[in-house]
Parts: structure tokens; sequence; C-alpha cells
């Protein structure tokens, strides 16, 4: 009889990348994360950003973060030791800290610069699996760049998750982004694939966010989420508090949208929950 851990299905690991900044990536690997959680999945969040505002939106104070993913892919601890619970059951994150803007040059000179996170990630996975205690899910905020670092996570994933302001520049940064996909696919990772590309920031009132919408489903199709985020003030108000926006306000509207997004990546892969 297999063990518990073995029953279950392997974790499923995304990538959430847009080499253009400003898309509402962040907000959307905190508060996807946040409704997979609703959905009584457990979900590793990997902040991969500099920056580290996906660690902040969940609440994880900078004094907070000792162990982060910089010393993670540097091998001076390992991930068990940087993983950090947030005040959403079910939901953890690896932080990130302004240290992780060296890991670049730093990274470039190993010959295993390419798989560095995936190294780590899968030792850290196949400790959890020992323990019975692996997330259904991991989420990777990259940084908005197509550098090494969004190299890496590229590496590590199953799928990429593109979130997609609907402004004009939207389609010319989106075919930068698929051309990349495809070379890592041909040189990296074969079983790469575009889990979908979920649409940000729209407003129905905006003749511009209606006509990117069909011209990007026009594109690509059903690789388009049916969900679209809109532009709503309390996405933007809840990571100055550390709250996902589905703490902050769960009746908003963009926090509704986060949760019909995360049933509707949850049913495309066949995992939601009865």
């Amino acid at each position: 009889m297999p063990a518990p851990s073995e029953a279950l299905p392997a974790p499923r690991v995304l990538a959430l990348a847009n080499q253009k900044g400003g898309v509402g990536k962040t907000a959307t690997a905190v508060n996807l994360a946040t409704a997979m959680a609703a959905c009584r999945l457990k979900v590793l969040v990997i902040d991969l950003d500099p920056q580290g505002n996906a660690s902040t939106g969940l609440g994880v104070a900078r004094a907070d973060r000792q162990q982060d993913i910089y010393a993670v892919l540097a091998e001076s601890t390992d991930m068990a030791a940087a993983e950090t619970p947030t005040m959403v059951p079910g939901l953890s994150i690896v932080p990130s800290t302004p240290d992780l803007s060296g890991a670049e040059q730093e990274l470039v000179a190993l010959p295993d610069r390419a798989y560095r996170l995936r190294t780590v990630l899968t030792r850290h996975l196949d400790h959890a699996a020992r323990l019975s205690d692996r997330p259904d899910y991991v989420l990777i905020d990259c940084p908005p760049s197509l550098g090494l670092l969004t190299l890496n996570a590229l590496v590590a994933a199953h799928g990429i998750l593109v979130p997609l302001q609907c402004e004009f520049y939207a389609l010319e940064g989106l075919s930068m982004l698929l051309q990349t996909v495809e070379r890592v696919r041909a040189t990296f990772n074969r079983t790469l694939s575009i889990q979908g590309v979920v649409l940000t920031m729209f407003d129905t009132r905006n003749n511009l966010s209606r006509q990117v919408a069909e011209d990007v489903h026009h594109h690509l199709g059903d690789l388009v989420y049916e969900t679209r985020i809109p532009r709503n003030v309390r996405i933007s108000e809840a990571p100055s508090h550390g709250l996902p926006v589905l703490v902050y306000d769960v009746t908003c509207t963009g926090s509704q949208a986060y949760m019909s997004l995360a049933r509707e990546v949850l049913q495309r892969e066949g995992r939601l929950p009865a």
C-alpha cells in the first residue's frame, strides 16, 4: 500500500512571469496563492524578485527575513529553513530581500546557473514528501525581466502563467516572452508549458481594455483565461497593510475575480477540489 505522500498528486510548479513591470504580476501571485489556499490546498510562494513585494504583500516584515531565497540559491541554507508561514492557513512563502539583486552576477560563473532553483526546489519537495508535508502548488513570483532569475524560474516550473495588463504595448511584450519560453523549452526544460494568460487591470469603461482583450483572445485563443482581473482600488490598498486582497476585503470585485481565477486555473489542470 503506498504511503500517504505517494498517493497525492505531485506538486505543480507555476512561474508567474512578465518582463514588463506594473502588470499586476505580484498581486496575481499573492492573491492567486491565497485563493488556492482558500480552496483547501497547500501552497508555497517563492519570491524571486529582489524588490520582495510578494513577501510584503503576504505580511512578512523585512526584519523577519533572516533566511531568504538568496541564501537558498547560494546554498548557505536549505529551503525548509527559509520557508515562512503566513497569516493564511496552508500558505507559506520563501521570502526575498535586496540581497537577491546580486545573485544574477554570482550565478553567471556557475556551471549549473540555469538549474540552481530547480535543484534546491526538487530537494525541498522530496524532503517535504517524506514528511507528508509537501505543497500542492508552488508559485514563483519572477522579477520584471528576462534575466537569469527568471530563467531559473522557467527551468524549475511545469508551466508559466502570464499576467497581462490591458494596455497598448501588451501584445508586443507578450510576443517577446513567448519567444523566451520557446527557447527555454528547446534548451533547458522540454516539459515547460504555457498554463495561461490572465488579463489584469481590466476596465470595462475603457475601449482600449476591450480592444486589447479581443486582440489577445484572437492571437492566443483558449490560452487566455475567461476571468479578467479588474482595476480595483482594494487590490492596490491591500499590500500597504501587508494583506492579500482576499483577507483585506473578501467582498470586493478584485477578491471575487481572484477566486474565480483560482477555480479556472485548478479546473484547467483537473485539480479543482470537490
